[in-house]
């Protein structure tokens, strides 16, 4: 079992993008959501799937559970989502020794760009670059499960 502790942001200028060290495009999709915890298939790049089960802890530490599928079963299983689906493109930047991933949403969310910053622990204080826009870490209305059942936050879908 691993820890996943992060912050994520609202990105609001493009000035990130010449420090992007690496991009893959994700197709994620929602098997099962139940309060903070949730169930979802992953492809990344068309040639790789995991399964991950999330339970929240705290606003930004959650419990991960990830493990290897074949692609085969992550397609079947995005298909029975009943449409909870998220398409993006996330692009890797490190930025002071932290990783960010920057996510560029695609389909019925575009439009939409999300930053979040991994983390050793809740205590960490990383500096924000100024690309970011308001913080939406604990805000379950930008969760990636929320954003796949119900679309932009008080908005719906674009």
């Amino acid at each position: 079992m691993a820890l996943e502790i992060e912050r994520k942001f609202l990105v609001e200028t493009d000035a990130w993008r010449n420090a992007v060290e690496s991009s893959k495009a994700i197709v994620q999709a929602y098997v099962a959501i139940d309060g903070d915890t949730s169930m979802r298939v992953r492809i990344s790049d068309e040639t790789r799937a995991e399964l991950t089960v999330k339970i929240g802890v705290s606003d930004m530490t959650r419990h991960e559970f990830e493990y290897s599928i074949p692609v085969a079963d992550a397609r079947a299983m995005t298909e029975a989502s009943r449409g909870r689906l998220i398409e993006k493109t996330r692009h890797i930047l490190t930025i002071d020794g932290f990783i960010w991933e920057v996510d560029v949403y695609e389909g019925r969310l575009a439009g939409l760009v999300t930053a979040e910053i991994e983390m050793g622990s809740e205590s960490d204080d990383p500096a924000l670059p100024s690309w970011l826009g308001p913080e939406v870490t604990g805000d379950p209305a930008w969760s990636n499960a929320m954003l796949a059942m119900n679309g932009w936050p008080g908005g719906g879908f674009a």
